[in-house]
């Protein structure tokens, strides 16, 4: 069963930098995509930023230019970068992987950003 877990969270000041990390288990195969996804108190979940088995990336409007998403395929893992925060990132953060029609979401981690 694949498993996606997430570390790297916690609270920092406006203009800090956190460093999220997801690794998949249960699962010898790469996914197509991986990703983060973000979702605020009284808000739906957003794509903050996806990333590609050929290393094509799509980010958030929002965050482009802050966040940097990578990836090692052959470890299943995925990590998003994020500098310059901004209260208004505040959320509690998805780990997200696809492939051949299936979707998996890790439990979430908490990233507050204090004004």
């Amino acid at each position: 069963q694949v498993q996606l877990v997430e570390s790297g969270g916690g609270l920092v000041q406006a203009g800090g930098s956190l460093r999220l990390s997801c690794a998949a288990s249960g699962s010898m195969l790469s996914f197509n995509i991986m990703g983060w996804y973000r979702r605020a108190p009284g808000e739906q979940r957003e794509l903050v930023a996806v990333i590609a088995s050929g290393g094509a990336t799509n980010y958030a409007d929002s965050v482009k230019g802050r966040f940097t998403i990578s990836r090692a395929s052959a470890k299943n893992t995925v990590n998003l970068q994020m500098n310059s925060l901004k209260p208004e990132d505040t959320a509690v953060y998805y780990c997200n992987a696809g492939r051949m029609g299936s979707t998996y979401w890790g439990q979430g981690t908490q990233v507050t950003v204090s004004s």
